[in-house]
């Protein structure tokens, strides 16, 4: 209801095609992806969990991200949850574990990012996606755990191996995260932990957020985020040692 409400003091148009009204209309939300995608950064980080993603990060995909999360059309929220819902119950479907409860682990905005945009858009969107998750019969919560304990410098331009390097070290979970988000008795039973963002691109950034969660002893399941990029293939006789890397191949889904 506040998201609407500030949609409606501020006047609201469709965010893909313009239209006045809802900022995503109804035939423009009809044509969204279902369900998620399997999807591999090339190159991969080492270790990195099985990733999922709604989509490619182009077209529809891209123009929602954008407007949530830098021009603040909260009411986004929403069908960006639903997409990061589907790529999450792809990750349930694969893992055989869908009457296990699963814990959505947002990754960490800086706190001068969210007081510039005046919002955590990640936070925002794993809450919906798991009350989605949640309406479809599996238990789902957020565990917004991590924190960002450095600020990495800008990753425009850099390759994939530049990303991690810069990325390494940046993320914190608190020790004991485990017992606590757990809830292990000592059986070896607990929630199975997703890190979810919203587009993955090298994967440097989905890893490390793995890494710190599995440093404070939280094994992750897999990282499922709204898109995911396609890799650019440079063309023969270019620079192609330094290719920003992405995601191949997308599983054609059942739409």
């Amino acid at each position: 209801m506040r998201d609407a409400v500030l949609d409606l003091l501020l006047g609201s148009t469709c965010a893909l095609c313009g239209r006045p009204g809802r900022v995503l209309c109804v035939a423009c939300a009809a044509g969204l992806p279902r369900g998620g995608v399997v999807v591999r950064p090339t190159p991969c980080p080492v270790g990195l969990a099985p990733a999922t993603a709604a989509g490619e990060y182009d077209g529809p995909l891209k123009v929602l991200v954008n407007a949530h999360k830098e021009r603040r059309q909260f009411a986004l929220a929403g069908p960006l949850g639903l997409l990061l819902a589907g790529a999450t119950a792809e990750q349930v479907a694969r893992s055989g574990r869908r009457g296990a409860s699963w814990l959505l682990v947002p990754v960490p905005s800086r706190g001068r990012v969210v007081r510039t945009r005046g919002h955590d858009p990640m936070l925002r969107v794993a809450r919906r996606a798991a009350a989605h998750l949640r309406a479809e019969g599996i238990s789902a919560r957020v565990a917004p755990v991590l924190r960002s304990v450095r600020a990495p410098r800008d990753q425009a331009g850099l390759g994939a191996a530049e990303r991690s390097s810069n990325l390494h070290g940046s993320m914190r979970c608190p020790p004991g995260a485990s017992t606590v988000l757990l809830g292990r008795d000592g059986s070896g039973s607990g929630p199975a932990v997703v890190v979810v963002d919203d587009v993955l691109t090298t994967g440097a950034t989905a890893r490390e957020a793995q890494r710190a969660l599995e440093a404070a002893g939280v094994p992750v399941a897999g990282v499922a985020t709204v898109a995911a990029t396609r890799r650019r293939t440079p063309a023969p006789g270019g620079l192609g040692s330094e290719d920003p890397g992405g995601c191949l191949p997308f599983c054609d889904p059942a739409r």
